[in-house]
């Protein structure tokens, strides 16, 4: 798991962002896709599970360039805390969640509610709420529920719009939002 230091940002993260500093001097391009300009040069995610009492708050990319070790590390928080089951979690869906959080210009880190679900929570989830989907892109780590406390499910249902990258679900009831990376999508009200 990600340590943080007194700032909140973990070292892996602080080492990522002096190698981005040291690319400043030179040109680059990002070869990423449209919606992810406003997730700029360097990705960080910033989040906390409820659930288990974790938080990450790391860098994840710096100039075009997945950290794998940083990613393992998101794999790991982002699991089934029921069984603690982790997969390898889609990072197109990070990228989603950071350039949604960057649009929506706070600080505070996204309480996490579910990301990654084995087959059997998720059976489970389905068995009590009809709201729970068959065939959820959380079961491929490809989707996570996500909540602000400084932001209305309204705000985050827009930025996520915004990225045009994947479904977007709106929970009004429940206060979150649905972001995940498979067709894009929206629902909810």
């Amino acid at each position: 798991m990600t340590l943080l230091n007194s700032n909140g940002i973990s070292r892996r993260g602080l080492l990522g962002v002096f190698a981005a500093t040291t690319l400043v001097a030179a040109p680059t391009y990002s070869n990423a896709f449209g919606f992810l300009r406003g997730a700029g040069d360097v990705r960080r995610i910033r989040m906390y599970s409820g659930r288990t009492g974790e938080s990450i708050d790391t860098i994840y990319w710096v100039d075009g360039q997945y950290i794998p070790e940083v990613l393992g590390e998101i794999n790991h928080f982002m699991r089934d805390w029921r069984n603690d089951k982790v997969v390898n979690y889609d990072a197109r869906n990070l990228d989603i969640a950071a350039a949604s959080h960057r649009l929506m210009d706070t600080s505070e880190p996204y309480m996490m509610l579910s990301g990654y679900r084995s087959p059997e929570t998720n059976a489970m989830l389905r068995s009590r709420s009809r709201g729970v989907a068959k065939n959820s892109l959380h079961m491929k780590g490809q989707a996570a529920d996500l909540r602000l406390s400084s932001r209305s499910v309204g705000q985050m249902y827009k930025a996520a719009m915004a990225c045009s990258a994947g479904g977007v679900g709106k929970y009004s009831r429940s206060n979150f939002v649905h972001m995940d990376c498979g067709p894009v999508r929206t629902w909810g009200g």
